[in-house]
């Protein structure tokens, strides 16, 4: 029998091979797309609940015993994103049914999504470094296919520096595992963990440690190696933005998180100061650009980068209370953002623009729509009771347990700018005097606001009922706060 684990990876990818062969007939793909996307969300809520009460799952592939066969491991915090990141598909794709437009539809718009959720997923389930890279690559492949899709000059251009760039990080990657295996003899996660603790050269493995920051780093866009994110992610069409916002960037940061509690932890003074200064650098970059802009998708794209310095300050921590956080707001972060893109999609439909100069007045003509945005706005910039409160919260918490003062303090300012760049949109696009904009169709209107609004609905959910989330929340961040766990999960007796 298939283990448990392996379906949320194995249902994406064979519903995907299913698509490639009929890409022209639309009732089909879209009603297959979301039928696997629903599978696989039920089938990652019987295996969380499986992880709650049995503890962290663990198979390795080939009937080899660890470390020789690939591992592949399912604790709380993997299982978590799994599910977080199944569920936006699913919001992604029924909303792209009014949205993305047939000619892309049927140009194998919904196996490249499915795939790229195989490796979304798999990259979350790994238990072997290489693996990782593996499916890195399977998301990447995928994420090429949906930013040239249409063919758009613009997509076109941006495309072109976003496949350079992860072309020259993937190369990177392989480098730095052959660095890593040729010092540790093993590819396995939990087995390099207990390897580094047995051999006495801390000095390269610092230096290893940092040339993975820089990997992971360019994948989830830290400073200074966001450069090729807002360009390349206002390019594609909204449904695909919207992936690849609530999404993409995640991996590395959850790369990171992974690999700097479980084995790069011998030289904390070095190493995860640096990460927490880079964090801090990030949410200012951030933050410059979600106020220099005047255009939605960048505002919105400008906060995903202040998101990946808050939830990897609180990793840099290493306190149970500020990772326990930084899981919290990383999951807040791909709910909220998902929200936030579907809703913008929405205004754009209906102004033609996504100049805010070129907005006005709408809360006159769709008031509903205008307080959406505003509850899913507070709930990005962390007023309570939302999602981003409690993480935050959790996280400078945290970072006054660990004695970064300042640190902290700068985390709580930067709520305000989030909320100060948020606002702007609502200020601009809902109030003022009405600018005149072709009438959306009220059917296509109720289509795309539909998806947006349940996902708000998830979010304020996943904030207000935060007491019974506390449990899964906790035993993710132990994992990353205890690796003892991880490993005798993995490696057992060996």
């Amino acid at each position: 029998m298939i283990n448990l684990l392996l379906f949320p990876i194995l249902l994406p990818f064979f519903f995907a091979m299913v698509l490639l062969l009929f890409p022209k007939k639309l009732l089909l793909q879209r009603t297959i797309s979301i039928v696997a996307l629903v599978l696989t969300a039920v089938f990652t809520i019987i295996l969380m609940l499986k992880v709650k009460s049995d503890g962290i799952q663990a198979i390795t592939l080939g009937s080899w015993p660890a470390p020789f066969g690939i591992s592949m491991v399912s604790d709380m915090l993997s299982v978590l994103l799994v599910l977080s990141s199944t569920i936006i598909a699913i919001f992604v794709v029924w909303y792209s049914f009014s949205s993305i437009g047939k000619a892309r539809e049927s140009f194998f718009y919904y196996p490249g999504i499915l795939f790229m959720l195989t490796g979304v997923n798999g990259a979350f389930t790994t238990g072997d470094i290489f693996n990782m890279f593996v499916f890195f690559e399977v998301l990447l492949m995928s994420s090429y296919l949906l930013i040239v899709l249409g063919g758009e000059k613009v997509q076109l251009r941006e495309s072109i520096k976003y496949i350079l760039v992860n072309v020259i990080s993937s190369a990177l990657f392989v480098i730095t595992v052959a660095y890593l295996y040729s010092v540790v003899g093993t590819l396995n996660m939990a087995d390099i963990s207990v390897k580094i603790a047995q051999i006495d050269q801390p000095g390269i493995i610092t230096v290893i440690a940092v040339l993975f920051l820089v990997v992971f780093g360019l994948k989830g866009a830290i400073f200074p190696l966001f450069f090729w994110l807002p360009s390349s992610y206002a390019a594609p069409p909204i449904p695909v933005l919207a992936l690849f916002g609530a999404l993409l960037t995640k991996v590395g940061v959850y790369a990171i998180m992974r690999t700097y509690t479980l084995f790069f932890t011998f030289d904390q003074g070095f190493t995860h100061e640096l990460l927490m200064i880079l964090s801090i650098l990030t949410i200012v970059a951030g933050c410059i650009g979600a106020l220099a802009y005047f255009d939605v998708k960048k505002i919105i794209i400008y906060n995903i980068i202040i998101a990946v310095g808050v939830i990897l300050f609180g990793a840099s921590q290493m306190t149970e209370t500020a990772l326990m956080g930084s899981v919290f707001y990383l999951i807040h972060d791909i709910l909220i953002k998902g929200a936030l893109f579907l809703l913008i999609g929405v205004i754009i439909a209906i102004t033609g623009t996504s100049n805010l100069r070129k907005m006005g007045g709408l809360i006159k003509t769709y008031p509903m729509l205008g307080w959406t945005y505003l509850i899913a706005a507070f709930g990005l910039a962390g007023i309570p009771p939302l999602s981003g409160f409690i993480g935050k919260l959790l996280i400078v918490q945290g970072g006054f347990e660990a004695g970064n003062l300042w640190g902290s303090i700068f985390i709580l300012a930067s709520s305000l700018v989030v909320l100060l760049s948020v606002m702007r949109i609502f200020i601009y696009a809902f109030w003022g005097e009405p600018v005149q904009v072709s009438k959306l169709d009220p059917r296509q209107y109720r289509n795309l606001f539909t998806p947006a609004v349940i996902l708000v609905g998830l979010s304020v959910v996943y904030g207000v009922g935060s007491e019974w989330l506390v449990p899964y929340m906790s035993d993710a961040a132990e994992v990353l706060n205890n690796p003892s766990k991880y490993i005798h999960a993995v490696l057992g007796g060996a």
